[in-house]
């Protein structure tokens, strides 16, 4: 096991220079220039000279590349061109609250995929496998920006049940212990606001967990279907065993490998569809912050944000890779 994640981190090396040298090329080859866009479009050829040479944005790209390598190892990610803040503390700053957001709608995901999943492969062409498997189809196919655009107009502003935007209400002032205004509320004790929090999640994590929601239900009832057919499953209804034992005990615990696998992949969908969802509802996390670095071509914000949400997602499929010899101990990790 240990030689296994040995092995898994190191080949975590090449890869994560790969997606460093694809997101630095990409941004350096696309139009457009930071200093001038700082300095604005009439500034005088000096100055924007000036700016480049103090962002280093003079040196050939080889140097500029190896420099962010160099320093991103030794956990220097740089200063944001635009705030003048360190990249690291804006983005820890930030990271909780797409954390939050992102277990929220993975724990909605999880929870009604997996229920759906499995109601749908016991009554297997029922009306409820045909409702629940049309609406997987659906949820799938539904742009994250559209979905959340239609459930702000009818859950905020037709009904008024909901806030349309934002982490918590501008009443209430909470201190930021972890980051997350769930913990943080409930550690202060003020059940209000930690109320007012859940509000202001439900609908970013609606709209963020309704894609993962569909394909994890989609392949839990693909699965279930299949370990159903399995002779050990027939030996167990032929025990006597009753039909909550044999889909929990004999049938589930084995159909969950495939769906642990794309539950682990599904965490760069989520980051993926925390942008638009975070843009989406004013939701201050990464997603947001990076949309805003890519428009004011803010380099550092760039190039650090994504080696970091890289390194991860490696770090969470290794995870999800051990979890199978966890669940399943006829898997050995070589």
């Amino acid at each position: 096991m240990i030689s296994y994640v040995i092995k898994r981190l190191l080949w975590a090396i090449p890869t994560l220079l790969g997606v460093s040298i694809l997101v630095f090329s990409m941004i350096h080859l696309a139009p457009g220039d930071p200093a001038l866009l700082m300095l604005g479009e009439h500034a005088n050829k000096e100055s924007v000279d000036a700016l480049r040479e103090q962002m280093g944005l003079n040196k050939p790209l080889l140097e500029q590349y190896y420099l962010f390598v160099s320093n991103a190892v030794q956990g220097d990610f740089g200063i944001s061109t635009l705030s003048g803040e360190p990249v690291i503390d804006e983005f820890l700053e930030r990271f909780p609250a797409t954390v939050e957001l992102s277990i929220v709608a993975l724990i909605f995901a999880i929870i009604i995929g997996l229920f759906a999943g499995i109601i749908s492969a016991v009554k297997r062409y029922s009306l409820f496998d045909y409702v629940s498997m049309t609406t997987a189809l659906a949820g799938v196919s539904m742009p994250v920006f559209w979905l959340g655009l239609m459930l702000i107009y009818f859950f905020s502003i037709e009904l008024g049940w909901l806030p349309v935007s934002g982490r918590l209400g501008y009443e209430f002032d909470i201190d930021k212990v972890t980051g997350f205004y769930l913990i943080d509320s409930i550690l202060m004790k003020d059940y209000e606001a930690f109320w007012n929090a859940c509000k202001h999640l439900v609908l970013p994590a609606l709209a963020l967990g309704t894609i993962p929601m569909a394909i994890i239900a989609r392949m839990t009832r693909a699965s279930m279907i299949e370990v159903m057919k399995e002779d050990y499953v027939r030996t167990a209804k032929a025990k006597g065993c009753t039909q909550g034992q044999v889909i929990l005990i004999h049938a589930l615990k084995n159909a969950l490998m495939p769906v642990i696998t794309v539950i682990g992949l599904m965490v760069g969908t989520l980051f993926a569809g925390a942008i638009l969802t975070e843009t989406t509802f004013s939701w201050p996390g990464i997603g947001k912050w990076l949309i805003n670095a890519v428009n004011q071509r803010d380099f550092p914000i760039i190039q650090s944000t994504t080696l970091i949400i890289a390194t991860i997602f490696i770090v969470i499929n290794l995870i999800v890779d051990l979890l199978y010899a966890v669940i399943n101990p006829k898997i050995r990790l070589n």
